[in-house]
């Protein structure tokens, strides 16, 4: 296919409440951030994709209240209800059909100015399951346990993820929750469902983030050093939890072989250099580093032991702290994609990866990891 760059990012602090800003001041921070890196004017893009979800923002048609601050005053718009790195995918395909040569992504979330528990309710069943009150909490306890139970993964090696991601977070300015704690910490930690315990999950968060895309053609003519979309991926899975073995994730292994394919990988655990990976909760770092092939079925709680996964070992995973220490919702997935460029870039500041020339920026929809999107990033 014809190679897509990102050109430019850009990010706000991500907080638990931001109660001077609206949904469009966050955007308009994170998308003048992004022109500003890539040296670009707003007329310089041809169309934007937004990220929003009328059950987080609380209205109906929640891409409108963030038009004029995205600057999609006569331009073609679509909005992605879901994930961040499904609007990049998105925003990509939008290139590709030769119809526009830079497209703006942009996502926004306010999770302080929800019921988390009530919206994500609404991803199950209605007839069946969301009378039991399943969340995203809850159900992904169930994953966990299941995930747990099957493979012999132990609760404390869930709490190592913990523990390097919010130290990694010690070295991200835009990071909410920087922490410097201890396994011992978070088996102490506040039990949210069991085995889940508060500082095995991640935070409620505001913030938003801006990326922009542009052909190998405009790509060329913009002054920001360019950082390529090598390979994309996503697929989903079944909607009713009873359907699927909650401890394998096919979803995410045939998305990241889509994305490892066209991106000629062939040993990913050798070949990327950085990954950010959407562990809303800690297991899942583990779960979904099986998923794209960084260790063997099973083997997530031996790869967080082996060390590989630190800052500055083999395989640095969530250098910039992941979604457990930030997570406003849609914007997550996008963020990652951002932190790949940064490094990729070199501009990553003290939670720069030497060296990094291959990145893996990931994302989720759905409970419990129903669909995955899967970016491999290039130099």
């Amino acid at each position: 296919m014809e190679r897509i760059a990102i050109v430019g990012v850009g990010q706000t602090k991500y907080e638990r409440m931001k109660k001077g800003e609206s949904f469009a001041d966050m955007v308009f921070e994170a998308v003048s951030q992004a022109l500003e890196d890539a040296r670009m004017t707003i007329k310089e893009i041809d169309n934007v994709v937004t990220v929003s979800n009328d059950f987080w923002d609380g209205r109906t048609i929640s891409s409108m209240a963030v038009m004029d601050a995205c600057g999609a005053y006569e331009k073609n718009v679509s909005t992605v209800e879901g994930d961040g790195t499904f609007g990049v995918l998105y925003g990509m395909m939008r290139i590709l059909s030769n119809s526009f040569g830079t497209t703006l992504v942009v996502a926004h979330s306010k999770g302080s100015e929800s019921t988390s528990s009530l919206i994500t309710n609404g991803m199950f069943d209605p007839i069946y399951q969301r009378a039991l009150g399943l969340d995203a909490i809850t159900s992904s306890a169930l994953q966990a346990r299941q995930y747990m139970h099957q493979y012999g993964i132990s609760e404390e090696q869930c709490a190592k993820v913990s523990v390097k991601n919010h130290g990694n977070a010690r070295n991200n300015p835009y990071a909410q929750l920087p922490m410097d704690i201890s396994v011992e910490d978070v088996m102490a930690s506040r039990m949210l469902s069991d085995p889940i315990k508060i500082l095995d999950a991640s935070p409620i968060s505001d913030g938003a983030c801006a990326a922009i895309l542009a052909s190998e053609e405009r790509a060329k003519k913009i002054a920001q050093k360019p950082v390529w979309i090598k390979g994309i991926g996503h697929c989903a899975e079944a909607y009713f939890l009873g359907d699927r073995d909650l401890a394998q994730c096919p979803s995410l292994i045939a998305a990241a072989r889509k994305a490892y394919g066209t991106a000629g990988i062939l040993h990913p655990q050798k070949e990327i250099d950085i990954a950010e990976i959407y562990d809303a909760f800690s297991y899942m770092e583990l779960l979904w580093s099986e998923g794209v092939g960084f260790c063997g079925r099973g083997e997530g709680g031996k790869l967080i032991d082996s060390g590989k996964t630190q800052m500055h070992a083999e395989l640095p995973i969530n250098p910039s702290g992941g979604v457990l220490s930030a997570h406003a919702v849609l914007v997550a997935g996008l963020a990652r994609v951002a932190e790949c460029v940064l490094q990729l870039r070199g501009d990553a500041g003290a939670r720069q990866v030497e060296g990094a020339k291959l990145a893996l920026a990931h994302g989720i929809n759905g409970p419990c990891g129903q669909s995955h999107c899967v970016i491999v990033l290039e130099k």
